[in-house]
């Protein structure tokens, strides 16, 4: 029997992620296949395959879109010109975007180390690139510790990924998340 659901979408491409980013929230990476979102936006089950050859293309297409939706969602709070203002306000941002995309960012840092990824890796650069100006102006107005960049950086990610996950495993409920957020900055800001 023919399929006769339409070949064309009018942005099949942001159809295919939006439903993948649902299906992967709601069931998993591994639920997702090509064939069930085509299904899903109605389309013919060949119809995504002019977007992503095959399932692998379409996750890392979803995270490199998820580094780019965190690395916008990360500049637009920076509301003010104050570092450590400016530091609390991206570093809740981050929380906020990790609890609301528990999944996605899973998958985000998943692919990001797996071998050839490097299209997700250079899409990486913006977030995590904004995180090092920030720490590196922290240091040297005195407000951060003068420790390797680099290191107090990976700490302080560390340190939000596991606000974001006690939050997500319901250890800590999400009216909470300001509260750790700020015990977190007075970790790391030093008083000048």
């Amino acid at each position: 029997m023919p399929d006769d659901r339409p070949y064309h979408h009018g942005n099949l491409r942001t159809a295919l992620l939006d439903a993948a980013e649902r299906g992967l929230r709601e069931r998993g990476a591994e639920q997702l296949a090509l064939r069930d979102l085509a299904r899903e936006i109605g389309v013919s089950h060949a119809a995504p395959r002019r977007h992503f050859p095959n399932r692998q293309a379409l996750l890392d297409a979803l995270a490199e879109d998820g580094f780019a939706r965190l690395d916008a969602v990360l500049r637009a709070a920076l509301t003010s010109d104050d570092t450590a203002e400016r530091l609390r306000a991206v570093m809740t941002a981050y929380v906020r975007f990790a609890t609301g995309n528990a999944a996605l960012v899973e998958l985000m840092y998943t692919s990001k180390h797996r071998p050839g990824a490097t299209r997700i890796v250079a899409a990486a650069e913006g977030p995590f690139g904004l995180m090092r100006e920030l720490v590196l102006r922290g240091q040297s107005e005195g407000l951060l510790r003068p420790d390797d960049p680099d290191r107090l950086g990976l700490v302080m990610f560390a340190t939000l990924q596991g606000i974001a996950l006690v939050i997500n495993s319901a250890l800590a409920g999400p009216e909470q998340l300001d509260g750790l957020v700020g015990t977190a900055m007075r970790q790391f800001v030093r008083e000048v």
